[in-house]
């Protein structure tokens, strides 16, 4: 047993702690090491749900004779993606100069000072399709090392220059302020990729795997795109629809897989992802499909959530029936099936921002389902991500696991997914000390000028080898750093708290959107997460307060029903601690006449104040 990787904090590297390679974590350790033997870095990079990383483990990885050409020419680096994402970011930029065809696991070559000069993904045992075999790769690196070492220095300087550079043109972009208008425009074109048969975006007839894209949807669910282009609006319920209806969700436990492999939705891919069903979760909510809810709810709670409280990563594809590893066969079985055979495993890897991702759809779904063991579920995991994903510095780490957190610093999108769901706990609770930690989390990730800025300086590897993970705003599966840090900004200032302070929550998030807007106007697809935070910047906000001691009250469920931008039901006590907090929303919200209280305010300027439930507009 490798005792580098077993006691690591990630269930992938543990399951690798067993190989006959010789595994680093990832870390200075490692080049260390190549650069005293003068051997290439492979770094290996996956996660523990991924199929074909599984498949790549038993073929090469466990093999005695692999592992020994592994082990003589090179320092091998395993690494969790889910973990440590810059890296991933870093090394995936990387190999797009040696194939279009990425994803995982990914493999790369690089010198001892960690440049990159060779990646490719899978690599099978023996060659076949126009794919060498893997240790034919290996060889062949190895020959190049000793034999041709100056052109790999050029290979690799001309990588490091080439990222340099989209890394310098992305920054000296243009601002731009976006309009209703452009963002009207930007929803229309996202419509145009909609596969017009079986729902989603992509072409009907492309072989190419398809994705949900839960950013995307919840763009074009945003008010203004509801408004001013409904047909564009109308895209997410006829995928919604074709998703629920399709093999890609799992009738049984209720949630969505990764992705499906055929354009009609089939032949998933059947990994279960955290991030995949806590977003989709908000797009059913918004398009009131509460038997979507539910299912996905009940899947978050009763398969993903940890004893410890914290959202797992994932759910596997694979697991063990009859004694052979299959892929799917637990999913194609009805509940009776199920009930004899262990169920895929869970990584039970605690991911900072996914579990923010989470929380935030569980919150808000709760409270307009009226399912306070929701709003439960999604505080035990906000308690266990703040008491546990911690540094002893008080910044944040990436994840944890059984409660012990990892190394690996948090990105800025751990700190923005997880304010934005604590802001939408604090609503759902009434408890302002959410909202305060979330403010305190976005002002940690701005500097002194305004400028967004990772706490800590993001992953210190990659620093001290001057590689840097590309400055994108766009969406993976996921809202980006900007976009997630811009919302999180953005929610802030809906509960009033850039009133009478000089915080400017609005300035900041608009400041963030208008640095990638022409990118994200010109790619919709791969900014909906970005576009989103603007379409909430470009139209007044409705914001609804009750105050009220019973969160039964008739007012209150009247409240809960309308879409607007903020539902706050508070008891006169929480209203008093949100306004002495400094939120300008609560200020001033009281009980009238010792009845419940209704506060509906268009952009914060707020109507007479109305005890019928009645007298709401909808």
């Amino acid at each position: 047993m490798n005792p580098r990787l077993a006691d690591a904090t990630s269930p992938y590297l543990r399951a690798h702690a067993g190989n006959p390679v010789a595994w680093y974590p990832w870390g200075e350790e490692a080049f260390a090491e190549a650069r005293r033997r003068d051997v290439p870095v492979m770094v290996s990079i996956g996660y523990s749900t991924c199929h074909w990383c599984h498949v790549m483990a038993r073929e090469s990885f466990e093999d005695a004779a692999t592992a020994a050409d592994l082990d003589a020419g090179f320092v091998a680096v395993k690494v969790d993606r889910e973990e440590h994402p810059e890296v991933d970011a870093a090394y995936m930029a990387a190999a797009a100069a040696f194939t279009p065809h990425l994803g995982w696991p990914l493999t790369v070559f690089a010198t001892p000072e960690g440049r990159p000069f060779y990646a490719g993904t899978y690599f099978p045992p023996v060659a076949r399709a126009g794919v060498p075999a893997f240790r034919q790769v290996l060889a062949a690196v190895a020959e190049a090392w000793t034999e041709r070492r100056g052109e790999i220095d050029q290979t690799a300087d001309a990588i490091a220059g080439a990222l340099a550079e989209a890394g310098a043109a992305v920054r000296d972009r243009p601002a731009t302020t976006v309009t209703a208008a452009d963002l009207t425009g930007a929803a229309e074109a996202l419509a145009a990729r909609e596969d017009p048969l079986h729902g989603g975006f992509g072409d009907p007839a492309a072989p190419a795997p398809k994705f949900p894209v839960a950013t995307a949807l919840r763009f074009l669910q945003a008010p203004v795109v509801r408004e001013q282009a409904r047909e564009a609006a109308a895209v997410v319920d006829r995928g919604l629809t074709a998703m629920a209806a399709s093999p890609l969700r799992d009738p049984v436990e209720g949630g969505f897989f990764r992705y499906a492999t055929r354009p009609d939705w089939t032949v998933p891919h059947y990994e279960r992802m955290l991030t995949d069903n806590a977003q989709l979760l908000d797009v059913a909510l918004d398009e009131g499909r509460t038997d979507v809810v539910r299912g996905v709810a009940g899947f978050l709670i009763d398969v993903l959530q940890q004893p410890g409280g914290g959202f797992g990563a994932a759910q596997d594809s694979e697991s063990w029936i009859d004694g052979a590893r299959s892929e799917g066969g637990y999913y194609a079985r009805d509940a009776g099936g199920r009930a004899g055979i262990e169920p895929p495993a869970v990584d039970g890897k605690v991911v900072t921002g996914w579990n923010g991702l989470a929380i935030g759809a569980l919150a808000r779904a709760g409270a307009a389902c009226g399912e306070p063991s929701w709003i439960e579920a999604a505080r035990w995991a906000a308690d266990a991500v703040l008491e546990t994903n911690v540094a002893a510095d008080g910044r944040l780490v990436r994840a944890s696991l059984d409660e012990v957190p990892s190394r690996s610093p948090a990105t800025l999108a751990d700190y923005g997914q997880l304010a934005h769901g604590l802001i939408a706990l604090a609503v759902a609770t009434g408890e302002v000390v959410y909202a305060d930690r979330a403010r305190d989390l976005v002002d940690a990730c701005f500097d002194a000028a305004g400028a967004p800025v990772v706490p800590g300086g993001g992953d210190p590897v990659l620093a001290r080898q001057g590689i840097g993970a590309p400055d994108a705003a766009s969406d993976a599966d996921e809202p980006s750093g900007p976009a997630a840090l811009a919302g999180a900004a953005a929610a802030l200032w809906l509960v009033g708290a850039d009133e009478g302070t000089d915080a400017a929550y609005r300035d900041r998030a608009e400041r963030l959107v208008a640095a990638h807007a022409p990118a994200a106007l010109a790619q919709p697809l791969a900014y909906g997460a970005l576009l989103r935070v603007a379409a909430i910047l470009a139209t007044p906000p409705r914001q609804i307060v009750v105050v009220t001691p019973d969160a039964g009250a008739a007012l209150a469920t009247a409240a809960r029903g309308i879409r607007a931008d903020v539902v706050a039901v508070v008891t006169p006590q929480q209203a008093h601690a949100w306004a002495a907090a400094g939120y300008g929303l609560f200020a001033d919200k009281i009980l009238r006449d010792g009845l419940p209280t209704a506060y509906d305010c268009r952009d914060f300027a707020c109507r007479l104040p109305v005890t019928d439930a009645g007298a709401l507009a909808p």
